[in-house]
């Protein structure tokens, strides 16, 4: 009798401890999903500025000269080129976190 008691509370304290390991897994792949929308959301912000200035950069140079519009033009063009950049480099980490997040809780 003694012998079955010992072994019920010694699988109850392994049953405590796994639910708070899993809990703890949970609770960091939770977080990283958090981290990861934080990211993508940071990422189209930064790539709606600069949108927004090769927009204005585009706008400002209709009154130049010729030269000077088609730097203004490349300038712009570089910045577009730049919220794509900006834009993909936030999809790989978010994705990366994500990932991450899977991991953990397939680790349960």
């Amino acid at each position: 009798m003694a012998a079955a008691s010992y072994a019920f509370l010694f699988t109850a304290c392994d049953s405590r401890q796994e639910q708070a390991r899993e809990d703890s897994l949970e609770q960091k792949a939770d977080t990283l999903e958090r981290e990861a929308k934080d990211v993508r959301q940071q990422g189209e912000t930064d790539a709606d500025a600069a949108e927004r200035a090769a927009a204005q950069t585009r706008k400002d140079a209709k009154h130049l000269s010729d030269v000077e519009k088609k730097d203004a033009d490349a300038r712009a063009d570089a910045a577009k080129d730049n919220a794509d950049a900006i834009r993909k480099e936030a999809e790989r980490k978010a994705d990366a976190l994500e990932d991450e997040a899977d991991r953990k809780r397939e680790a349960k």
